[in-house]
């Protein structure tokens, strides 16, 4: 007989446990006689050949190392298979592939891009702010509310806390975002759509988060925050945009042969409601179970008809 393949979840060392979520999924997993291992993805002890399958799920510090992480999944994929694929996530990794997704008629948040080749002084920075309106500065490689800050163009003392914050970012070598601040997020809020093996799952209504310039130290040690304040159904053009997202993915990789595991696309509106694509997350992702019955049944289904699918493929390679 063909031996079940053996998964693992991939996790931090500050979440050895999984975080609640994705405890929850474990769980489904369970009731469909799937057993996971949940192992630390930094883990050097780790063995991942002895792994058929390894599923990303809350690998929450790869920002303070994406070059590692990035290593990482490609030295998983060698000898195993790994959800979402190792290309896919280095591609995610930095926020630059938004700029991908604009060339290819996709509306995001309207960005300016600072690199720190470029050497830009404070006067450099300056002119690439609006001239009025709240802005938004990050670097592009980044995950929640880290080193992300929020600014009011018009106000100087603002806009030079602005200037230090973007200065900071690219002096250590970071590429930097601005992004104009849509105010309609303040009352609106996000709209994460989540989809499983290509198909949309469910979606969960997310607050604004940015209220303030950047304050160091604020989430240093701290586990990420993914808050969703409960379960909505997307508007048609909400779901429009996202299937366009999802649709364009196999394009941006046509060497894969299945659609992604998970996908969540995060939109918020402009200043006439219509959608913009805020970010696409395809590495760790909250996928918000607890605010969507059956979604983390409806995941774990996912998986283990996958698994049933590399067990096929282990019986016969030709398959």
């Amino acid at each position: 007989m063909t031996p079940t393949p053996r998964l693992a979840l991939a996790t931090c060392a500050c979440l050895p446990h999984l975080n609640p979520e994705d405890q929850q999924l474990r769980d489904a997993l369970a009731d469909k006689g799937v057993g996971a291992d949940i192992v630390v993805w930094d883990d050097p002890t780790v063995d991942w050949a002895t792994y058929t399958v390894v599923l990303i799920r809350s690998t929450w510090d790869y920002t303070s190392r994406p070059k590692q992480f990035a290593e990482w999944t490609h030295r998983v994929e060698r000898t195993s298979t790994l959800w979402n694929p190792a290309d896919v996530v280095e591609w995610n990794i930095d926020k630059v592939y938004l700029r991908d997704l604009e060339q290819r008629g996709l509306p995001i948040v309207p960005t300016i891009w600072l690199d720190p080749a470029r050497q830009l002084d404070a006067r450099g920075i300056h002119t690439r702010f609006p001239a009025f309106g709240d802005f938004v500065i990050k670097p592009t490689v980044s995950a929640g509310s880290r080193d992300t800050g929020r600014y009011e163009a018009s106000e100087t003392p603002s806009r030079t806390q602005a200037i230090t914050h973007a200065k900071n970012l690219l002096a250590v070598g970071r590429h930097v975002m601005v992004q104009r601040y849509q105010p309609q997020v303040d009352t609106v809020g996000e709209m994460a759509l989540v989809y499983v093996s290509g198909e949309f799952s469910h979606a969960a209504h997310k607050l604004a988060q940015l209220h303030g310039p950047y304050q160091a130290g604020a989430l240093d040690g701290a586990p990420l925050r993914h808050d969703a304040t409960d379960s909505r159904e997307p508007s048609s053009a909400e779901r429009a945009l996202a299937d366009r997202v999802v649709a364009e993915l196999p394009k941006v990789f046509p060497q894969l042969d299945a659609p992604l595991m998970y996908t969540r696309v995060d939109l918020i509106p402009d200043n006439d409601g219509n959608p913009l694509v805020l970010e696409v997350e395809l590495i760790e992702p909250a996928l918000f179970f607890a605010h969507a019955p059956g979604s983390a049944d409806r995941f774990a289904q996912a998986v283990a008809t996958r698994l049933e699918t590399v067990r096929a493929h282990a019986r016969d390679p030709l398959h």
